[in-house]
C-alpha cells in the first residue's frame, strides 16, 4: 500500500467517529438508480464506520419470501411500492446504519419526508452509459427493464427520477473506479454535510428551546 493510501485511510478513519457523533440515530440512505453500486458501496460504507448494512429490497423478499421479480410478476407495482414503504419505515426506526433502498423508493413522498426525519440521504449518481453497462449484466434481475427496449426504459426512468433524487441530501458520482474511493467521497461528503447541518431537532435561533 502507498504512502498517500495509508494517509487515506488515517483520515478516513479519523472522520468516522464524529460522523456517528453527529448521525445520532439516524441512518445513512443510499439512493439512486439501480446499478450505481448502493449495495456494494454501502456494505463499505458501513464497515468503515462500524454500523450495520441493511438492503431494504433484502428485507422485502425476506417478508415476502419472495423475489422482487416474483413480487412485481405477482402482484404488480403498486403492491410492491406499498411494501417497500412499510418496510423502509420500518427500518428507519432502527439507525444508526448504512440503509440501502431500491431505485424508486426515494420517489415516494412520504418515504422522502421520513428518510429525511431520520436519515441522511446520499444520492449515488451514474450516466446512463455507465448504468447501461452494469445492468447489461444482471438485466433478468430488474423488473422494470423487462420492456421491448430495455435501454430506453432506462433513459426515461432516469430523466423521470433524477429531479427527485436531487432533493438528497448529498451526492456522490458512481464512476468506474474502485468502490473504496466512491467510499472515501461519501465519508468525505458526510463530514462536510453533517459539520454544517444543525444538528437533529435542534431549537431555532430564538426560540428558547421551547
Amino acid at each position: 500500500m502507498s504512502d498517500i493510501a495509508v494517509q487515506n485511510d488515517v483520515y478516513m478513519g479519523a472522520l468516522a467517529p464524529t460522523i456517528l457523533a453527529s448521525l445520532g440515530q439516524r441512518s445513512i440512505v443510499l439512493i439512486g438508480m439501480m446499478g450505481v453500486g448502493k449495495s456494494s458501496v454501502g456494505r463499505r460504507l458501513a464497515a468503515r464506520l462500524s454500523i450495520p448494512f441493511v438492503d431494504a429490497d433484502g428485507e422485502i423478499e425476506k417478508a415476502a419470501k419472495m423475489t422482487i421479480a416474483e413480487i412485481f410478476a405477482r402482484h404488480g407495482e403498486p403492491y410492491f411500492r406499498n411494501g417497500e414503504a412499510r418496510v423502509i419505515a420500518r427500518l428507519l426506526e432502527s439507525g444508526p446504519q448504512v440503509l440501502a433502498t431500491g431505485g424508486g423508493a426515494f420517489m415516494n413522498e412520504d418515504t422522502r419526508a421520513l428518510i429525511g426525519l431520520k436519515g441522511v440521504s446520499i444520492w449515488l449518481r451514474a450516466d446512463l452509459e455507465v448504468l447501461l453497462r452494469r445492468i447489461n449484466k444482471r438485466r433478468g434481475d430488474r423488473p422494470l427493464l423487462q420492456t421491448d427496449d430495455p435501454e430506453e426504459t432506462l433513459r426515461q426512468l432516469l430523466a423521470a427520477r433524477e429531479p427527485t433524487y436531487a432533493l438528497a441530501d448529498i451526492f456522490v458520482e458512481s464512476r468506474d473506479v474502485p468502490h473504496d474511493a466512491i467510499v472515501a467521497d461519501a465519508i468525505t461528503a458526510l463530514a462536510a454535510f453533517l459539520k454544517d447541518a444543525a444538528p437533529p431537532h435542534a431549537p431555532l435561533p430564538g426560540s428558547g428551546g421551547a
